[in-house]
């Protein structure tokens, strides 16, 4: 499985995955906050999901599990893991290969230490499928001041991923990857809040695919991808709790590297609790993006690096989502169990990227899923 699909897989699984937002307690709590009290450790709790996304020839499924819990109050430990069983006829595929299935395994642990106003977490993953391993470690700290009005995010991961190909023994490439973070949350108002965040990603290596092909007056050649890539985004939120058990929140990400490729996502979500078990959430996200320097359809001259990845095309997606939480259990000060779904839909269009069996503009409708059952004690 390539590393552009396998990321963008993990990316769509990742959004509705995530736990249901608790922006009207978040808004609250932290606007609340007392300025003697520590930084909170993480609750102590477990969770059973099962995840599937269904979109543009693939499929790929599979449980997730994590249990977290704390140790004399200045210590939270954590453990995941993950299974992705991935059906692959995606349109690169089904024009340039065959159809194939495999099984990507994670596993994730992380330690997160509470010292005065400071969050300190160290967290490493290891992922692993037939032709590709990726291992990752990352340090976070988080930082508290102005009385718990201001928090100062700071984040590193060190990745190596390791490149292989079915069929050829003699295929052996890795890549490196090193992620920088900073942020910032700031309380506006007890009712709102906004945050701004920075990311940049240096990566050196094997960037590509190892299957994939692209089209040079209209004959099959070898994807090349320049061994280095620099990328960097900044995004803003504003939550805000609308003071009848409903909060509105509204995102901007802008996205840019060195290949050219510049991408803006837009979204907008509204939550609401009905009574006191249901917790509902909406949202809709748009997202553009420009094509990379090197990206060809069908290039009219060989370069020295050339591609036909439709994730590096010019293209579009519109989603529109809804998450809902239902409190099954609750003895306030022992434990909560809730169970959640989430569900997706993304709709992407690629403006210059063909469907060699058409003729035509390429586009597909991608479906993200989850259902999960949690408990915090």
């Amino acid at each position: 499985m390539s590393a552009r699909l396998r990321a963008a897989l993990t990316r769509a699984l990742r959004v509705a995955g995530a736990h249901l937002p608790s922006v009207l307690g978040g808004v609250l709590a932290v606007g609340g906050a007392g300025t003697t009290r520590a930084i909170p450790l993480p609750d102590d709790s477990a969770e059973a999901a099962y995840h599937l996304y269904k979109g543009g020839g693939v499929t790929a499924s599979g449980p997730a599990l994590l249990v977290r819990k704390s140790l004399a109050d200045r210590v939270s430990l954590s453990a995941q893991y993950y299974i992705d069983s991935v059906s692959n006829a995606s349109i690169d595929v089904v024009t340039t290969a065959s159809p194939y299935k495999e099984k990507r395994t994670e596993y994730g642990f992380s330690a997160d230490y509470a010292v005065r106003d400071s969050m300190i977490t160290l967290a490493t993953t290891s992922s692993k499928e037939p032709d590709y391993t990726a291992d990752a470690v990352s340090l976070d700290v988080a930082q508290e001041t102005f009385g718990g009005m201001t928090t100062v995010n700071l984040g590193f991961t060190r990745a190596l991923d390791r490149v292989g190909k079915r069929g050829n023994i003699g295929f052996f490439d890795d890549a490196r990857h090193w992620h920088y973070r900073l942020g910032v949350t700031q309380i506006l108002t007890p009712q709102w809040l906004m945050s701004a965040n920075l990311e940049a990603i240096s990566s050196d290596g094997f960037l590509g695919n190892a299957y994939r092909a692209a089209r040079v007056f209209g004959a099959t050649v070898p994807e090349r991808n320049p061994r280095t890539r620099t990328s960097r985004a900044l995004k803003f939120r504003v939550i805000g709790d609308l003071g009848s058990r409903d909060a509105v929140r509204a995102e901007y990400r802008y996205f840019w590297d060195t290949w050219a490729i510049k991408a803006h996502t837009v979204e907008g979500g509204y939550s609401r609790y009905f009574g006191d078990n249901w917790l509902a959430d909406a949202f809709v996200r748009f997202y553009s993006q420009d094509k990379a320097l090197f990206y060809s359809d069908n290039a009219t001259s060989q370069t020295t690096f050339i591609s036909r990845n439709r994730q590096l095309s010019t293209f579009n997606s519109y989603s529109l989502g809804t998450k809902v939480a239902y409190t099954l259990k609750r003895v306030p000060g022992q434990y909560e169990v809730k169970a959640n779904f989430a569900h997706e839909v993304v709709r992407f269009k690629f403006k210059d990227f063909t469907d060699l069996r058409t003729g035509s503009q390429f586009g597909y409708t991608a479906n993200v899923l989850q259902m999960f059952v949690s408990a915090t004690y």
